[in-house]
């Protein structure tokens, strides 16, 4: 079949190229109605597809951006992700969302296909480890902006929770309910990934603020499979915790399983506080006490930056946004307790 052309469409509903361009670039706010009519029953009889490489090329913009993420699992991370395309659409822009599984070089792979394919800007969970490339992109005044996330050292716009706040919050909501020996559990390299890391020492800053002792047996950093076995070697010390922080969404999936396996009630046993609302934490019986992260703000927020530096609107400004952490009180703290059963404390994020 031969390839309906925009001189086609011109033609068959009788006005020029260039009428029919502005249609497509919905440029037509002068354009008179019937005009505008007769130019969409045209496409509409000749199924005519607009040849988006060529206009690309014209326009020099692919109209898409891409969207790295380090793990697409995290609840965090699903939300970012739709407030970015809700942006992106509204300005009529794609997304291609990639997920790096927290792995440098798939991260790197990523990076260098869309690239390839010419998206005209990249929002990025940052691995961390792919410095060469982050500094590259930014010699070649490429749009970039980092979620969750941030790299030392490189002038990057980035989006951020104030996670020491909400750690914080999370040890003086145990404090205020008289647990004491709070405890800490967290996925493996918090020295890479800025949430854990920042979570860790915000946790250590408000135990000394609340004239707590930090135990060191007390924070544990393990891979996620290995985390029920972190639980049963933190609740078998002669002195267990009275309450824990779990570092992000998965960390809460497994205590919460904990519990369930060793049959150990909520809030009798165990008071739990986490770090992010996860959509479960107001349905779960009982209610989980929440620090909720403003997920679709921070989304938005990254969109909006990155759409500045593509329209190169706001070059120069290479800011760390922090937003801040919500405390939401619900049924998984047993009030005014004073060092009455042991409890769990936990942290969700892209994290």
């Amino acid at each position: 079949m031969k390839t309906v052309t925009i001189t086609d469409v011109a033609k068959h509903a009788g006005v020029s190229k260039s009428t029919v361009s502005q249609y497509l670039n919905k440029r037509y706010d002068y354009m008179a109605e019937k005009t505008k009519k007769k130019i969409e029953q045209a496409i509409e009889e000749l199924g005519y597809q607009p040849n988006f490489l060529a206009r690309s090329l014209k326009q020099k913009s692919t109209t898409t951006i891409g969207v790295i993420t380090a793990n697409i699992l995290h609840v965090f991370s699903t939300q970012v992700i739709r407030a970015i395309e809700d942006f992106c659409n509204q300005h009529d822009f794609h997304v291609i969302v990639c997920n790096a599984d927290d792995d440098a070089e798939k991260e790197k792979k990523y990076m260098d296909m869309l690239r390839a394919k010419q998206v005209d800007g990249i929002i990025i969970f940052p691995t961390g480890d792919n410095v060469e490339t982050y500094n590259q992109m930014l010699k070649e005044n490429y749009p970039i902006v980092f979620v969750d996330r941030y790299v030392p050292g490189l002038e990057v716009s980035a989006i951020l929770l104030d996670n020491m706040k909400a750690s914080t919050m999370a040890v003086n909501e145990f404090t205020r309910n008289g647990y004491e020996k709070i405890g800490l559990i967290l996925p493996e390299n918090p020295e890479l990934i800025t949430p854990r890391r920042e979570r860790i020492l915000g946790y250590k800053e408000a135990m000394k603020a609340n004239g707590l002792t930090i135990n060191p047996e007390y924070i544990q950093s393990t891979e996620v499979k290995n985390m029920q076995q972190a639980l049963d070697t933190l609740l078998a010390l002669p002195d267990p915790p009275n309450a824990i922080i779990a570092g992000n969404d998965l960390a809460l999936y497994e205590v919460l399983k904990y519990t369930k396996e060793k049959e150990i009630h909520i809030p009798k046993d165990l008071g739990i506080v986490a770090i992010d609302d996860v959509p479960f934490a107001n349905l779960y019986y009982p209610a989980i006490t929440s620090i909720a992260q403003p997920a679709f703000e921070m989304g938005t927020k990254a969109a909006y930056l990155l759409f500045e530096k593509i329209n190169k609107q706001n070059t120069s400004s290479e800011e760390v946004f922090r937003f801040e952490p919500e405390l939401i009180v619900r049924s998984s703290l047993i009030e005014s307790t004073r060092n009455e059963g042991k409890g769990v404390v936990t942290s969700e994020g892209n994290n």
